[in-house]
Parts: C-alpha cells; sequence; structure tokens
C-alpha cells in the first residue's frame, strides 16, 4: 500500500517548503509516490518537482475558480501509474506536513481503507450564488467539503468513472465556478448513497489545517511567513484537537524551517497538553 501526494502547482512553480518535504518524504519513501500538475514546464527550475511531474498530455488549464480538472488528471494518472497507490493526498504548492513521518506512516496503515474529508451542506443561497451550479441540483446533492482531502483508491475510482458515466452532471457543477470545494463528496454521494458518508468509508474531518480566522484577502486565508509564538500556539492547539490534521496551509517560503521541523517532530502527546 502506498501513499499518492498530489501537488497542484502554479504561479511561481515552486513548491514554498520544498527541503522539508524532501526530508520529511524521505522516512517513509517506500510507501509514498510524489506527482505534479503544473501550468507552463519551463517555469520549473526543481529538479525534484521535474522528476515528478505529470506528462505534459495530462496537462490541463486550470484558475482558481476552475481547477477540477487538474484534481481529476492527477488522480487518474497516480491511479494507473501505481496500482499500490491507496491513499491520494491533495495538496497545493502552499502546504507543508505537520505530522511527523512515524505518525503519519501509522495513522495511514490504520486508516487506508478510509477517506479522509470535511464536508457539509452549502452554506450559501444557491440561488444567488453560482458556485458550482448547486441550484440545478436535488437539495440532498447542495453540498460542500473542503478544497483539500484524502480519497481513498476506492473512491478515486468512483470520482473517474462519474466524471465518464455522468459526464453532464459532471460538466454542469464544473460550469459553476470553485466546483473543487463541492464536487467530490457530489460525486461519492451519488454512487455510494446518502447513507453510506459515514465513518465506516468517509470520515468528515479535515486533513489540511487553516486559519479562516485571519484572512489574508476576500478569498485567501491566514498566510504563515514568521517566526511568532502566537501562530505557534495557535498551530500546536489545533493539531491537538485534530489529530487528524496532517498539512498546514498556507504557508509563505519565508517561514522558518526550524520552526516547522519542530511542530513536524512533537509528539502526539501535546494532545494532552493543549486540551
Amino acid at each position: 500500500m502506498k501513499v499518492a501526494l498530489c501537488f497542484i502547482i502554479s504561479y511561481e512553480h515552486i513548491v514554498n517548503k520544498e527541503q522539508i518535504w524532501i526530508d520529511w518524504i524521505e522516512s517513509n519513501k517506500d510507501i509514498i509516490n510524489v506527482y505534479f500538475h503544473y501550468q507552463d514546464i519551463k517555469k520549473i527550475k526543481s529538479e525534484w518537482i521535474l522528476k515528478n511531474i505529470i506528462p505534459e498530455r495530462n496537462i490541463v488549464k486550470t484558475s482558481y475558480y476552475h481547477v477540477v480538472q487538474a484534481y481529476m488528471t492527477l488522480m487518474n494518472y497516480a491511479f494507473f501509474h501505481d496500482s499500490e497507490n491507496t491513499w491520494f493526498c491533495f495538496l497545493t504548492d502552499s502546504c507543508v506536513p505537520i505530522l511527523s513521518p512515524s505518525h503519519f506512516r501509522k495513522l495511514f496503515m490504520e486508516k487506508y481503507n478510509k477517506s479522509i474529508l470535511k464536508w457539509t451542506y452549502s452554506w450559501w443561497n444557491v440561488l444567488f450564488h453560482k458556485r458550482a451550479n448547486l441550484r440545478f441540483l436535488p437539495k440532498e446533492f447542495r453540498l460542500a467539503h473542503d478544497p483539500w482531502f484524502v480519497l481513498t483508491r476506492q473512491h478515486v475510482q468512483i470520482c473517474v468513472d462519474f466524471s465518464i458515466r455522468k459526464r453532464n452532471m459532471y460538466k454542469l457543477i464544473c460550469r459553476g465556478g470553485l466546483a473543487n470545494e463541492s464536487i467530490f463528496i457530489i460525486m461519492l454521494k451519488c454512487y455510494l448513497g446518502e447513507n453510506s458518508l459515514n465513518i465506516e468509508n468517509i470520515e468528515n474531518q479535515s486533513t489540511t489545517m487553516t486559519d479562516w480566522s485571519r484572512m489574508t484577502s476576500a478569498t485567501s486565508p491566514y498566510v504563515f511567513k514568521s517566526d511568532n509564538q502566537y501562530d505557534k500556539e495557535w498551530i500546536l492547539k489545533k493539531k491537538s484537537e485534530n489529530p487528524e490534521y496532517i498539512f498546514l496551509r498556507k504557508v509563505d517560503k519565508n517561514f522558518p524551517d526550524f520552526l516547522l521541523k519542530e511542530i513536524i517532530n512533537i509528539s502526539s502527546d501535546c494532545h494532552n497538553q493543549y486540551k
């Protein structure tokens, strides 16, 4: 069994904390594959990224509002590239790991047959906002979820199958914009049925810690940039509240490496300290 780390990068075509990732993966390189979807191969300078990019024929155009196709081509490629890929983790250039390699391995071995995806019913007025074109769907499919999550191989196969067999519904949702924050739970619900979205196959939890309480802009969460005690305490407290947080975003390239390493290496016992 293996984990597919699926990165979607654009703009500068870098990973903000590349060396942190390389060092973190090294301990579990026997169970981790890395894949990058990009926009312009000429902008990629990193040998590590170039070594792990998906073929150029699989690259699709993306934008802030329309990025589902990048998820799908990553899913499809990683699914067939290695039949042992069991967990598919979706990430951005500003994501970093915040779980130690040993705890990550333990979590994977315990939950390899479960997707981890925080979802809920849409909290916005679907008749007013065109997000994912939810107004055209029955009420039970007007759903929303975290944009960065973990899917099992079975659920990836369902999503790929949905995009082909239910093409019209798939395209309708994608045309609405920001569909990457709704479509995956909709596809799973269509196939599995309402009563199947339970702890046995989909854990309704976030995998990627994000601070939306201090937004950097109207569409962006807080960006972790500097060494300060408040940020450190905030991260550790949130980590203790949800031991399944694996990643953190958005992390600037200037955020101190030593602080990230400290956070990564802190034992899960911090759960008791920060409760």
